[in-house]
């Protein structure tokens, strides 16, 4: 008895291939050929013609075609339908018998080039080692080719500065300037006491801003020099200054290819005014304004990171940009020579960065991560200072704490969480803004007390958020709204 090589059945009508020798079912090799053209076991080029009928009873004669409405006609269907079924799973699987070959060969290939990585890294090792020794033992300091990057140890044992001398004299005169203003402001009366903030109320709604296609504002910023102006990006990739007073926008800027995660001013009374954004296509954009047009031109792109931009912060000095990134490092720029090469780029974490910030003062640099750690750093000298981890391993975003519903607050001085703010399960924290109150979201607390003083409703989930700098207005965004909170008025 003959079995089909495709069906594994006794074939009703049986031939056997010229080329492979091979038995099948009529049907079914004449439709393999007419879709692949070649004998489905050899692979070999076959028509046809190269196929030869077996005869077992040459009085055996077919039977006569049934009609279509009969149930013949209906099996004749069913068995054309089996049969492109039995040649589909043949197919397929030799498609599988060719993908699994293919995955083989990769897995070796990337095993052996992960080998090769290893021994190269062990070798550039070894060479460092070498290259220490004879320095140690001539006391000679190698130089190192302009551009390449410089580990934070490394740097640290030849200068024990990673900034110029300058900007490091600068950013400790700020930090003595700004350390002073802050102990006197203490008991300086003025702002918004916690009474003044409980009567907190929608003042006004900036509706339609960016594109709607994709829709949704994605980071906002207050100017401190214009007090009606503001800055937002957008997820259609457009930064756009907004003037409230006259409810325009004053300029879409445009150069980033994927979705804005930051912006922010520079405002400097010796210095144009700046626009500064990073997205998540790696690059952060700067924008100057022409004092006389009031127009604003491309400044500056900065290219130092290879993934996702996730934190700009600009320094007191006002001279100085902050970067972070998903890369697992963080630069310093020089805000007048933004084309220049970064003042310095850190050695690779542990764990990516998603949020910095920088502490009022100048002198600290604050760094989170997905892995539940806040970094402290010293950003004159890229020294570790302090690394805080909450006891219940929430991820961050620095300033606080962000779980899905939490908030810390955390004293630099002890290293310690000194409070958590229970939010409820249902409330989600995107940013939080500290200030003389902490607002999380959309509620606001009391310094110290910690007593939720109001929470703002209207518009649904607050994206982003931002105080104004009397502490009198809270300004936040709603899909594509910019909504603004304050005294009633």
């Amino acid at each position: 008895m003959f079995f089909c090589a495709i069906s594994g059945e006794p074939p009703q009508e049986p031939v056997v291939s010229a080329k492979s020798g091979k038995v099948y079912e009529r049907r079914l090799i004449v439709k393999y050929i007419t879709e692949n053209g070649t004998d489905p076991v050899t692979g070999d080029k076959l028509e046809e013609s190269d196929l030869i009928a077996i005869k077992a009873s040459p009085d055996t004669a077919p039977p006569r075609p049934p009609t279509h409405t009969s149930i013949p006609a209906l099996l004749h269907s069913l068995q054309n339908e089996w049969d492109a079924l039995v040649l589909e799973t043949y197919t397929l699987r030799q498609q599988y018998n060719s993908t699994r070959q293919e995955l083989s060969y990769a897995l070796y290939a990337q095993d052996a080039a992960n080998r090769v990585v290893a021994r190269l890294i062990k070798e550039r090792d070894a060479a460092r080692e070498a290259l220490n020794n004879i320095q140690a033992g001539t006391g000679a300091v190698t130089s190192r080719p302009e551009g390449e990057d410089v580990e934070m140890g490394d740097q640290e044992e030849e200068s024990g500065q990673v900034l110029p001398k300058e900007a490091a004299d600068q950013i400790d005169a700020t930090q003595a300037q700004l350390s002073a203003l802050r102990r006197e402001k203490k008991s300086t009366k003025g702002g918004t006491s916690a009474a003044e903030a409980k009567t907190f109320t929608s003042k006004h709604t900036i509706p339609s801003l960016h594109s709607s296609s994709p829709a949704g504002i994605t980071a906002l910023a207050l100017s401190t020099t214009q007090p009606t102006q503001f800055l937002t990006g957008g997820n259609d990739k457009v930064v756009q200054v907004y003037d409230r007073a006259t409810d325009k926008v004053l300029a879409s800027l445009k150069g980033h290819q994927k979705k804005i995660t930051h912006v922010a001013f520079r405002e400097a009374t010796d210095s144009p005014r700046l626009v500064l954004s990073a997205g998540a296509d790696k690059i952060a954009k700067a924008w100057a304004e022409d004092s006389a047009s009031g127009e604003w031109a491309p400044r500056g792109t900065l290219r130092t990171h290879k993934g996702e931009i996730t934190g700009l912060a600009v320094h007191p000095t006002r001279t100085l940009l902050a970067l972070a990134s998903a890369d697992r490092t963080y630069s310093l720029h020089d805000l007048a020579r933004l084309d220049a090469q970064a003042l310095f780029r850190s050695a690779p974490a542990d764990d990516a960065f998603s949020a910095l910030a920088i502490h009022p003062d100048g002198a600290l640099l604050g760094l989170g991560t997905p892995a539940s750690t806040i970094h402290i750093y010293d950003i004159r000298t890229g020294a570790p200072v302090a690394a805080l981890t909450p006891p219940d391993g929430a991820p961050f975003t620095v300033n606080s704490l962000s779980g899905l519903s939490s908030v810390a607050v955390w004293d630099l001085r002890k290293s310690k969480m000194t409070q958590n703010i229970a939010l409820g399960d249902d409330f989600k924290v995107n940013q939080v803004v500290y200030d003389l109150g902490a607002h999380t979201g959309a509620r606001l607390f009391a310094h110290k007390t910690w007593e939720e003083l109001v929470r703002f409703e209207e518009g649904g989930e607050v994206s982003t958020l931002a105080l104004a700098k009397d502490g009198k207005e809270v300004w936040g965004s709603t899909g594509r709204e910019v909504r603004i909170w304050g005294l009633p008025g």
